[in-house]
């Protein structure tokens, strides 16, 4: 997983929830339900920590109410200033 502070972008987050599962970022689907493929609380707030060293407010709370890596992406570009798609 990166820890640099560039912006966060969906490549990103999909390989370092990867990396968290020990597989490759094509296994990691946008809509797939993330706990489902293995992501415990533990990983999500590992990921919470590294992301929110890019300078986003990103807390906890904020992932832990959506189970897709489309929702978590909406919620993250919500917190940079983006609008989703």
């Amino acid at each position: 997983m990166t820890t640099d502070t560039t912006p966060l972008t969906l490549e990103r987050m999909r390989a370092d929830i990867a990396g968290m599962l020990g597989e490759t970022p094509d296994v990691v689907g946008d809509d797939d339900h993330l706990m489902d493929l293995g992501l415990d609380s533990m990983r999500v707030l590992g990921l919470v920590l590294a992301w929110g060293n890019t300078g986003i407010p990103l807390e906890f709370g904020h992932l832990a109410e959506h189970t897709t890596l489309r929702a978590w992406w909406n919620v993250v570009q919500r917190l940079q200033g983006f609008t989703p798609a």
